[in-house]
């Protein structure tokens, strides 16, 4: 039975579960439910212009997987289609959400989520990111619809994939979590261009049945293509199973409770899912709401030591003054970002993909960088405000190419570091917070402890920040890569509600600066 409640829809495990996504959805995007609240419309679209901005700049500089994948995508032309970044040619919505998508993702720099719904005991935290939002803009670029069909899009995107990132722990099992963004996009994709509930069923049991990536993707010394590129190639089958179902092609009803599913293969029942499902239409608790914004470009799971950090330096700007003073640096954190990130094998990185999910060259990164703004704008610089320290020292692309991979003040200061799981202390705080402590210890004896930081600048529960003021910062280091005058298009991003079916249409009729081509 699906329960309707004044802003929500409860899909309980012991009903069909993919059918009333498709139910949810189909009614959704034609309004006949669902009044999100502006903020719920306005970070939507701060996530949607900070996924644009990263994409845009791995473009420029003609990072492999996304040059490889546009290119692809222009061998697909069709009338009736939709555009990649930096072209009016149509090309097969698939391969345009599989180019655009990609390119997002490659710097691993935009928003991301834990899965985290304590109110509902919904906290299985799974990872996720704001990678997704092609799906709208394709399927509204196919159908003629406007931005506000296109934003609303974005929003129901992030509350299918954010609500099952609450409930179902993917990377428990060594699944990649872009299987929920892949199970939201058909649902998405389908209710934007007219299929029923019962057809997008049947898209996202294709896309389970069929196409479940494992983590083995991001597995290993030194990562691939296929780490940056998971949440766009499992974006495009999900596409493509959502318009075969609309063709009539069956795929296997209620997933959800299929026995033989990814979902109860590994959470075993007696013939319900393993979970009860909540969707918010309404108001402001929209899963978007909790969802993480990164200051730069890092993994997430750092994010709570690079604040300790930055506080540390704030306070006792020698240390950055003469990083060869440093005897030795602690990071205290939890499981799973001790696992991801401190993984030893990630202490000797060789590729940029490595070295954004390896703790002790972020954080030294970061030193490096402090102990150069000191040099060049004097220790005074670190008695400025939080907001204003993060708009200088945030890590970009730069600071993870091949020079600064084999920086030699960068690789000394990774000498230094010690990176030790906190224990049930830690563990338990997460995936409410980012629990983390940095301990620094001077050659002369001097030591500085940052304490428990839980909710460091870019979380959703951080009430300290100016977030949209940093963030605006970070969207004009990534367009500056990506264009010349990249203010316009910032607006137009910001702005998407507010497009016409022509400005949806032209959306990606940019000019794309030609950079070097970034060494990594």
């Amino acid at each position: 039975m699906i329960t309707t409640v004044n802003t929500a829809v409860s899909l309980p495990k012991n009903s069909n579960q993919a059918l009333g996504i498709g139910e949810f959805a189909v009614n959704f995007m034609s309004g006949s439910i669902g009044k999100p609240a502006q903020e719920v419309l306005d970070r939507t679209a701060l996530f949607f212009t900070d996924a644009v901005l990263c994409g845009l700049s791995a473009v420029a500089v003609k990072t492999n997987a996304p040059t490889v994948l546009r290119t692809e995508a222009l061998e697909f032309p069709t009338e009736n289609g939709a555009t990649i970044f930096g072209s009016t040619q149509m090309v097969s919505p698939e391969k345009a959400i599989l180019a655009n998508c990609a390119a997002v993702r490659e710097w691993d720099s935009n928003g991301t989520n834990f899965g985290y719904n304590p109110e509902l005991g919904h906290t299985a935290g799974e990872f996720g990111h704001n990678d997704f939002y092609g799906v709208p803009i394709a399927a509204a670029q196919v159908m003629g619809l406007d931005g506000a069909a296109a934003l609303r899009g974005m929003v129901l995107l992030d509350e299918i994939r954010g609500r099952l990132a609450e409930v179902f722990s993917l990377k428990t099992y060594k699944i990649d979590h872009v299987v929920h963004g892949a199970i939201a996009s058909a649902a998405v994709y389908g209710a934007m261009c007219g299929a029923t509930a019962e057809q997008i069923e049947a898209a996202i049991g294709m896309s389970v049945a069929h196409y479940v990536p494992w983590r083995a993707i991001r597995a290993g010394k030194q990562l691939s293509d296929s780490k940056g590129s998971s949440a766009a190639i499992s974006t495009e089958v999900a596409v493509v199973s959502m318009k075969r179902a609309m063709r009539g092609f069956m795929g296997p009803r209620d997933i959800f409770r299929n026995p033989e599913s990814v979902f109860r293969y590994f959470e075993q029942t007696c013939g319900d899912s393993p979970f009860d499902l909540n969707l918010s239409h309404s108001g402001c608790d929209f899963a978007v709401m909790g969802m993480h914004f990164k200051i730069g470009l890092y993994e997430h799971q750092s994010a709570g030591a690079l604040q300790g950090l930055l506080n540390l330096i704030q306070e006792h700007p020698e240390i950055a003054s003469n990083p060869k003073q440093i005897a030795d640096i602690k990071i205290t954190a939890y499981e799973p970002a001790f696992g991801i990130i401190g993984d030893p094998a990630k202490r000797d990185p060789k590729t940029r993909q490595s070295a954004d999910h390896s703790m002790v060259y972020i954080v030294s990164t970061m030193l490096r960088k402090a102990s150069e703004i000191i040099k060049t704008s004097g220790i005074d610089f670190f008695t400025n405000s939080n907001d204003d320290v993060w708009k200088q020292i945030m890590l970009t692309p730069y600071d993870f190419d091949i020079d600064a991979i084999n920086n030699e003040t960068t690789r000394s200061i990774m000498k230094t570091i010690f990176f030790e799981h906190g224990g049930e202390t830690y563990d338990a705080k997460y995936p409410d917070g980012i629990p983390t402590s940095v301990h620094i210890v001077m050659k002369d004896g001097s030591s500085f402890d940052s304490g428990f930081i839980m909710y460091p600048s870019g979380h959703a529960r951080n009430t300290s920040c100016d977030l949209e003021d940093i963030l605006q910062a970070k969207f004009a280091m990534h367009g500056k890569i990506a264009m010349d005058n990249p203010e316009d298009l910032i607006g137009t991003c910001s702005s998407v509600g507010e497009l016409s079916v022509d400005g949806v249409q032209n959306i990606w009729n940019i000019e794309i600066a030609d950079r070097p081509i970034y060494k990594d």
